[in-house]
Formats: C-alpha cells, structure tokens, sequence
C-alpha cells in the first residue's frame, strides 16, 4: 500500500483527494491546507491539518498547490530525502527543494470542482530526477486507472502550452460564441453536437486535415458577412486572427 499527504485545497488536490480515496491500495495519510475551512467538507474521511509541523511519514507528499507556491512550500516541508511531487505543467522539477527526492505528477487534464472525473482518461505525465522513484509514481498513477507517460521537462512544458491552446483557448471561444448565440436570442446548445463532432474528428484525423470552413476555403464573402454581423471589435479581432491563421496554414490568401 501506498501512503500519500495531499497539500493543497485547489481543483487538482480535491479530485486526487476523490481517486486515491477510492483504491485499496492507496491510504491518505493526511491532506493539509493552510485553508482549512476549504477542506472541513472532507473530515470525516481524512484527518486535515493546517500545520506544517503535524504532517505526518507518508511514502509520497504531493503538492497540488499553485505554481508560485511549490518552491516556497517544498522548502518549509519539516523532513527531507522523502518523495515530494508537484502536479503543475510549467513548473521545473528543480524548483521543488532539494532536500527532498523531487518529481512530478502531472494530470494532463482540466479540473473544475464541480465537474466528475474518471481518471481513466486523464493521462499522467510522470517526470523524475531519481530514476528509483519512477515506479513508485507510475504505480499511483496506475492504481486510479491513469495512463502514464514519461516525460522531460521539455516535453511536459509544450504539453502544458499546447493545453492552453486546446482547452483554455477553445474554452474562451465557447464563451464568445454563447456571448453570440445570445445576442440574438439563439440558443447555443444547438451547437453542442458540433463542439462533440469536432472533438471525436481530431481522434482520428490530424487538425489540419479536420479543418473546415470558411477561412479554409478562403470564402471571402462569408469571411466579410460574418466580420460585418459581429459588430463587437473584440470579437472581430479574434475572428481576423484566426481567419488568418488558417488561411496561412493551409496556404490561402491572408485577409
């Protein structure tokens, strides 16, 4: 069995609290927070603590605190050469203090507290300075159904880039179309069937070979009707932005 401490009170902290809390084979020891009142919910299934100095011996302390908060954390951490991860994208490994045994945990995925999430379909990218420690991280990771991937920190940091792009970009685009649909009165979740297809179709398909529309075919006319409905200079600039990025993608006429 696998003993874990959780630091942290975030998104990615609560649904690794629900995984592990889940597996057999994995026991909590503790989960801390220095905002504690964000976790009591919680306390009839896990001791919580806000104090450093009651952590107790765990095989693995995670930190799914934010980015700016590993380093500082890491270092107030009252033992050392135990395992310590971080779950973040960007953050080096070596900005974890290196008393410990570092690593990183990293879910590739979105988490909202409010939204379930099945581990099975959140791959975890592992990355480690101590090549010892890799199994052990691969083995939590593979206990709540997680697919794992070694990376470098490189590798992690585009994945982490390229998330932004894919998901809190695409988010942000959702956003301005439902902002559109309402402007009028129409009802966005007619275009939920879309936002499913265009996500099934890049499971199969390249994006450049899944690309479509107007920008694509260069359909000046519709590009000059559309840029002419929005009538928001904001949303025109986006829209401008990646007209020409995919014009430019797919060799057409930049606007």
């Amino acid at each position: 069995m696998i003993s874990v401490v959780i630091l942290g009170s975030g998104n990615v902290a609560t649904h690794l609290f629900k995984a592990f809390n889940k597996v057999d084979s994995i026991n909590i020891n503790q989960w801390y927070s220095r905002r504690i009142d964000a976790i009591t919910s919680y306390k009839n299934d896990v001791e919580i603590v806000d104090d450093l100095t009651l952590i107790k011996d765990a095989d693995v302390y995670i930190l799914a605190v934010s980015d700016d908060a590993i380093s500082e954390l890491s270092s107030q951490l009252p033992f050392e050469n135990k395992l310590v991860l971080h779950t973040s994208g960007s953050v080096s490994v070596y900005d974890i203090d290196k008393k410990h045994k570092r690593g990183v945990f990293y879910p590739l995925q979105t988490f909202s507290k409010e939204a379930e999430i099945d581990f099975e379909h959140v791959p975890i990218c592992i990355e480690t300075i101590d090549k010892k420690s890799y199994p052990i991280i691969k083995e939590l990771a593979l206990a709540i159904g997680s697919p794992t991937k070694k990376v470098n920190s490189d590798q992690r940091k585009v994945l982490h880039l390229a998330a932004v792009f894919v998901n809190n970009f695409t988010n942000q685009l959702y956003r301005i179309g439902h902002e559109i649909t309402e402007s009028q009165g129409a009802e966005f979740d007619l275009l939920k069937p879309l936002i499913l297809e265009t996500a099934k179709k890049v499971q199969e398909l390249s994006p450049f070979k899944a690309q479509t529309g107007p920008a694509k075919r260069n359909d000046q006319k519709t590009i000059r009707k559309h840029l002419k409905l929005l009538g928001n200079q904001h949303h025109e600039a986006i829209y401008q932005l990646l007209t020409t990025s995919i014009q430019h993608t797919h060799g057409r006429k930049k606007l």
